[in-house]
C-alpha cells in the first residue's frame, strides 16, 4: 500500500508540474502600463498599414515564426511560434520550419464557435496577402524576387485582376499541418528577419473574409495581447490574452553590469506579468510632458523642448529627477528623418536639369544645423546617408553632396532660370509663379519646423506654403504620389541597409516609396545589391552609389538620426529598449505605484 501510494505521489507531482508548464500566463488585469504615441495610428491590418505605431499594436497581436532576444545586442533572431530555428537545405534556399502545436487564435466570430489552431497554412496565406496587388502592401518588397513561383502569381493577379490565394507556389508549401516550407530563388540572407518582421505575424483567412474592408479594426491573432478598445487617433487598450501559452523571462545579460538589474528583476517570471496596456494619442509635445509630470504616464521619450529640465550638459540626469527615482536610457535611434520630393510632381518632380537644380537648391536652402540646435536641442545627429548609423551599409566616413550653403543655392537658381521678382520670390523658368506645397501636421512642433522652412525658404527667394493635415491623410495621399513635400522618418525595421534603401526604389512607389522616385540608374544597383552575398565586400559599395545617385538627382532632404532620452517611472521593471522590436511590456513587470 505504502509503495501504491508513493508512486501515485509520483504520478500526481508529474501531473501538476506538466499543467504549471501550460498554464495560462500570470497576466495581472491590476498590472497597467500606461503610454502614449505622438502620432495616431492608421489601423491594424498588418498588410496595409506601414507606420510605427499601428505596427507596434500589431506586434503584440500576431505572431511571427521568429522574433528577437530581448537583450542581445546586436540584434539576435530566436523562435516565437516556430518551435526552432529553420532548418536550411539546398544551399541556402530552402527554408524549413516546425510549427508549435496548440496555439490558438483569440476566440472570434469568424471561426463560428470554433477552437481555432495556428497551422501552417496560415502562414502561406499570410504572404500572399502581402503579395496581392491590390493590398499594395508595404511590405510587398521583401517578397518580391526572392520566393520560387510568388512573383508569377503576382503577374497572373495583375492581367486577371484577382489573386489566386488557393493556387499552389512551388516556394511556399505547408508540408503537413505544423510544417512550412519555403523555397527561394536564391540565397538570400534578409529573408529570416521578413519572417520575423510584425508585419508578417499569422492572420487566419476566415477572419479576413469576414471583415473585409473593416479588417484594420479587427485584428485577430495569437499573440499575447488583444485589442481591447480602440477611439481612432484618441485611445487604444490593449488586455493579455487569456489563451495566450505564455512563457519564462530568461535572456541572457548582453551586457553585464548594465543588464544586471533587468536580470535579477525578471529571471524566471511566466511572461507576460501586465495585463493591461493604455494608450493614449498625445500630439502635443507639452501635453505629453506635462502628463508624464502629473504620473498619468509610466514612460515617455523627453521632448527636445524639454531636455535642459531634465538632463544637464553632459547628458546626466539632474539631481531633482534622481530623487525621483525616475531612470533614464539614452540611445542613436537607428532611424532616419527626411523631406521627400514627389517626382510626379509637374513643378518639383522629373529629371530635366532644371528640376534637379531646383531640388538640390531647396536642400542646400534648408539650415539642418538650425532644426538640431534649436528645435531638437541637440538631441539629434545629422543623416549623413539614407542608412542610419548601425545599420548594416553605412559609411561614417561618407561625404554628403548636398550641403547648407544658401550662396550656392541662390547661384544654382540663378543658372537655371528661376528668377526673383518684385517682391523677391523667384518664378519658374517659364515665369509661372513658384511656390512649394509642404504636408504638415498641426502640434506646436510642426509650426517650429514650418517656421525653419519657410525662413530658409527665404533666404533663396522660394515661396511656400503649408498644408496642414492628420498623419493618417498624409500618408495615403503620399502613398498615390499627391503630395508635393513631406517630412518622413523610417526606423529599422531589420539591421540592414537594404531597409532603407527600398524606401527609394522604383517599384516601391504606392507602397514604402512615398516620392515616387523612379531612377533607372538607381534601381539597377538596388536590384544587383539585392541579389549580393552580405560577406561581399561589393556590396557595402553599392550601398555608398546608390547614396550618391540620390543626391544627385536631389531624391531626399536628408535630416537627422533622432537622440531618444527615455524616461521610465520607478514601478517599471525589466525594460530595456530594443532596437527592432517596439512592444517591450511583453518583457516587462510593474510593482505598485508609488
Amino acid at each position: 500500500m505504502h509503495r501504491r501510494f508513493a508512486t501515485l505521489v509520483r504520478s500526481l507531482a508529474v501531473l501538476v508540474t506538466l499543467v504549471a508548464a501550460t498554464a495560462a500566463p500570470a497576466a495581472d488585469p491590476s498590472k497597467v502600463y500606461r503610454i502614449a504615441f505622438p502620432t495616431a495610428e492608421t489601423g491594424f491590418d498588418p498588410a496595409r498599414v506601414s507606420d510605427l505605431y499601428s505596427n507596434t499594436i500589431n506586434e503584440a497581436i500576431f505572431e511571427r515564426l521568429l522574433t528577437y532576444d530581448y537583450l542581445a545586442r546586436p540584434a539576435k533572431l530566436v523562435p516565437m511560434v516556430a518551435e526552432a530555428m529553420p532548418q536550411v537545405t539546398g544551399d541556402g534556399q530552402v527554408y524549413t520550419f516546425r510549427i508549435r502545436k496548440g496555439v490558438h487564435f483569440t476566440p472570434d466570430p469568424a471561426f463560428k464557435g470554433r477552437k481555432r489552431e495556428l497551422v501552417a497554412g496560415d502562414f502561406a496565406y499570410t504572404i500572399k496577402r502581402h503579395a496581392d496587388p491590390k493590398n499594395r502592401s508595404p511590405w510587398a518588397f521583401m517578397l518580391e524576387g526572392r520566393i520560387e513561383g510568388l512573383d508569377e502569381l503576382i503577374e497572373a493577379a495583375k492581367r486577371h485582376g484577382r489573386f489566386d490565394y488557393d493556387a499552389r507556389v512551388s516556394g511556399l508549401q505547408a508540408v503537413d499541418r505544423h510544417t512550412i516550407r519555403f523555397r527561394l530563388k536564391q540565397p538570400n540572407h534578409v529573408f529570416l528577419y521578413t519572417l520575423a518582421h510584425s508585419p508578417f505575424g499569422a492572420m487566419a483567412r476566415e477572419v479576413v473574409e469576414k471583415y473585409g474592408d473593416d479588417l484594420h479594426a479587427h485584428p485577430v491573432g495569437t499573440g499575447p495581447y488583444m485589442l481591447k478598445e480602440w477611439k481612432r487617433a484618441s485611445r487604444i487598450v490593449l488586455e493579455a490574452n487569456p489563451g495566450y501559452r505564455g512563457f519564462t523571462w530568461d535572456f541572457a545579460p548582453a551586457d553585464a553590469e548594465k543588464d544586471a538589474a533587468i536580470v535579477a528583476q525578471m529571471r524566471g517570471k511566466t511572461m507576460p506579468q501586465i495585463g493591461r496596456v493604455e494608450i493614449s494619442i498625445i500630439e502635443e509635445e507639452q501635453s505629453r510632458w506635462l502628463a508624464f509630470n502629473n504620473r498619468e504616464l509610466d514612460y515617455v521619450n523627453v521632448p527636445a523642448t524639454f531636455r535642459p529640465e531634465v538632463l544637464d550638459a553632459e547628458g546626466r540626469l539632474k539631481p531633482e529627477w534622481q530623487a525621483k527615482d525616475v531612470r533614464t536610457f539614452n540611445q542613436i535611434e537607428p532611424d532616419i528623418t527626411y523631406t521627400f520630393f514627389n517626382f510626379r510632381d509637374p513643378l518639383v518632380g522629373g529629371f530635366s536639369k532644371e528640376k534637379i537644380a531646383l531640388r538640390r537648391a531647396i536642400i542646400m536652402g534648408y539650415n539642418l544645423e538650425e532644426e538640431i540646435r534649436i528645435i531638437r536641442k541637440n538631441q539629434a545627429v545629422r543623416a549623413i546617408m539614407p542608412i542610419p548609423y548601425g545599420v548594416v551599409g553605412h559609411d561614417q566616413n561618407w561625404k554628403p553632396l548636398n550641403n547648407h550653403d544658401p550662396e550656392l543655392a541662390n547661384l544654382l537658381l540663378d543658372r537655371f532660370g528661376y528668377r526673383k521678382g518684385a517682391d523677391g520670390y523667384r518664378t519658374l523658368p517659364d515665369g509661372k509663379p513658384l511656390v512649394l506645397r509642404y504636408a504638415t501636421g498641426t502640434a506646436a512642433i510642426d509650426r517650429q519646423f514650418n517656421e525653419l522652412w519657410k525662413k530658409s525658404m527665404d533666404g533663396i527667394g522660394i515661396r511656400i506654403d503649408f498644408v496642414p493635415g492628420k498623419f493618417p491623410d498624409h500618408l495615403k495621399a503620399a502613398k498615390a504620389c499627391q503630395l508635393m513635400m513631406w517630412g518622413a522618418a523610417w526606423l529599422a525595421d531589420y539591421p540592414d541597409g537594404e531597409n532603407f534603401m527600398q524606401l527609394l526604389y522604383g517599384p516601391n512607389t504606392g507602397q514604402s516609396n512615398n516620392g515616387c522616385y523612379e531612377s533607372k540608374s538607381f534601381d539597377a544597383l538596388y536590384d544587383r545589391m539585392r541579389a549580393m552575398s552580405p560577406d561581399r565586400p561589393e556590396r557595402n559599395r553599392l550601398f555608398l552609389d546608390m547614396t550618391r545617385q540620390m543626391e544627385v538627382d536631389g531624391a531626399w532632404s536628408m535630416h537627422v538620426s533622432r537622440e531618444r532620452n527615455q524616461m521610465i517611472r520607478p514601478w517599471v521593471k525589466g525594460y530595456k529598449k530594443h532596437p527592432i522590436l517596439h512592444g517591450e511590456w511583453l518583457y516587462m513587470d510593474l510593482e505598485p505605484r508609488r
